[in-house]
């Protein structure tokens, strides 16, 4: 993919420690990965696409294909901000296995 082609600016972040709530209970709280800010490709994920995705880790499902430069801190439990969507990251490829460039699924998390 040509770094031309990763026209979305997304922001990744994992889950930080829960914060007491005041009612006994806890907090889900996210911190931004470090950087936060990365240019992806986001397109819509085809059942083909899904195929390489799921090849090289375990994915439950995905409605986006996400296509950007390796990104070590981005797993399973990151999710991803765009566009005032967010989204779960379910699978991640490490394309050659060189670090250089990621593939991931995603989809919507509807709130």
């Amino acid at each position: 993919m040509a770094l031309g082609d990763r026209i979305h600016r997304v922001t990744f972040q994992n889950p930080a420690p829960a914060t007491p709530d005041g009612d006994g209970g806890y907090l889900e709280t996210w911190a931004d990965c470090t950087p936060a800010a990365w240019k992806v490709a986001i397109t819509p994920a085809t059942t083909q696409d899904l195929e390489r995705v799921a090849a090289g880790t375990v994915i439950s499902s995905a409605s986006h294909l996400v296509e950007g430069a390796f990104h070590p801190q981005v797993t399973t439990k990151t999710r991803m901000l765009f566009a005032g969507q967010t989204f779960a990251i379910t699978g991640k490829v490490n394309v050659d296995m060189r670090s250089v460039d990621m593939l991931c699924g995603a989809v919507e998390v509807v709130p």
